[in-house]
């Protein structure tokens, strides 16, 4: 089963799209499915259900974060690393998609759908798989 297949299968049982991309990568992050679950669950939505950043999206930065991030907490030195890394990831996701923010994708106010929450969703894993190589 490809990634794509598995976040698919994950928004299916009820998982929001960050979580859904975010669990896809469990085995490849050193973090328990159980606990990126959890750490995604308040961005589904659009952030907290407010229908801006798309969910797909948050997952694959917040995988950015957990692969690029040194963990330093007495002398953090990774950040403008991981924010190069996170734009590239946020313009690649925009092109593939049309946008970044929920509400505008899902069409909402205009009637006009850029992109359905699953193929957001493989657009996120496809900027994990490219950007980060996971």
């Amino acid at each position: 089963m490809t990634k794509k297949e598995k976040a698919i299968e994950l928004h299916k049982k009820k998982y929001n799209c960050t979580q859904a991309v975010a669990c896809s990568f469990s085995g490849e992050i050193e973090v328990s499915e159980r606990l990126l679950f959890k750490a995604a669950e308040a961005f589904g939505r659009g952030m907290g259900d407010m229908q801006e950043t798309c969910g797909a999206l948050s997952g694959a930065v917040l995988l950015a974060g957990l692969k690029c991030s040194d963990g330093n907490t007495a002398n953090p030195s990774s950040k403008e690393a991981t924010y190069k890394v996170s734009k590239a990831m946020v313009e690649s996701f925009a092109d593939k998609t049309g946008g970044t923010v929920c509400k505008e994708l899902k069409g909402v106010g205009t009637g006009k759908v850029l992109c359905s929450c699953p193929d957001c969703i493989k657009a996120g894993v496809e900027v994990v798989e490219e950007i980060l190589k996971l």
